[in-house]
């Protein structure tokens, strides 16, 4: 039995190709000088934020990265403003000011991308405190990179997180290189998510390319944060196609991943599945 509906089916499908079409469109505008300033795109990871965003309610937050443009879009950002904001223009997000890595909507949920590595984390938890002194059901989720899994801010948010039993959710997407870094550079172990054992809260690592997986383990750390049961750290192994910045050599990179063969796509797999399970036809996937 499938774990989504038709409706479902059609809601996510067209989030992912949203996320898809506005980071490939935003690559496109920057290498042909349109577009100024500093971009960091998502491509890859649309199952990550995707998948984390739809389980969440509207009036649920998230916390983002200088990665964000996925995370805000899924949340439900508006999509002009957001490209107003890159484009400098006051009828941005910022009023043009910000640019890509200070994107925010308090309306939807978006409390902000963030240009600094790991602050996702702490301002979560201060969110998070705030509803549950309020006694609020509404929950945080914060988005961050293994690079910023080992900064200060972000294991100072889980211990307090942990102490006092915030309604947050960790989400590290775990893309293989922190910055130009690869993995095995800068983290002593094989998965992030066994940091959270320090904390005393459960972790968990999954396939980040795999939607259903997404939805799946975010959904249970939003019924235990939501019934006062504390945080989650999730895992999500995924990709980054593109360098860390849009324009980035990609020199510590292999050929074998920069060969786009080679690349997995979380929107082909999620194509692949409501296919097969009947949900969703080629014709009507054709139609989104």
């Amino acid at each position: 039995m499938s774990v989504i509906n038709n409706k479902d089916g059609y809601e996510i499908l067209e989030k992912l190709w949203k996320v898809r079409l506005f980071e490939e469109n935003t690559s496109r505008l920057y290498k042909e000088g349109i577009l100024p300033g500093f971009v960091h795109l998502s491509l890859g990871q649309e199952a990550c934020a995707v998948g984390a965003c739809h389980v969440l309610n509207t009036n649920d937050f998230i916390t983002s990265t200088h990665r964000g443009h996925g995370h805000c879009i899924a949340k439900g950002a508006d999509l002009k403003k957001m490209m107003a904001e890159l484009y400098g223009k006051v009828t941005g997000y910022s009023k043009g000011r910000g640019g890509s890595m200070h994107i925010a909507d308090v309306s939807v949920g978006v409390l902000g991308a963030n240009g600094i590595v790991g602050q996702s984390a702490a301002l979560a938890i201060g969110v998070a405190l705030s509803l549950q002194n309020k006694k609020l059901k509404n929950i945080v989720l914060a988005f961050f990179g293994e690079g910023a899994s080992g900064s200060g801010p972000v294991h100072e948010a889980m211990n307090i997180a942990a102490l006092w039993k915030l309604p947050v959710i960790f989400f590290c997407e775990t893309n293989k290189y922190a910055e130009l870094s690869p993995y095995d550079v800068h983290v002593p172990i094989k998965d992030i998510s066994k940091r959270a054992l320090g904390y005393g809260f459960k972790g968990v690592t999954i396939d980040g390319s795999n939607l259903l997986s997404v939805l799946s383990e975010v959904n249970h750390a939003v019924e235990l944060a939501r019934n006062g049961g504390g945080p989650t750290l999730i895992e999500a192994k995924t990709t980054r196609w593109h360098g860390h910045y849009e324009g980035d050599p990609q020199k510590y990179k292999t050929e074998n991943e920069l060969d786009q063969k080679n690349w997995e796509d979380p929107i082909q797999k999620f194509e692949s599945y409501l296919i097969n399970e009947e949900i969703l036809t080629k014709k009507d996937i054709l139609n989104v």
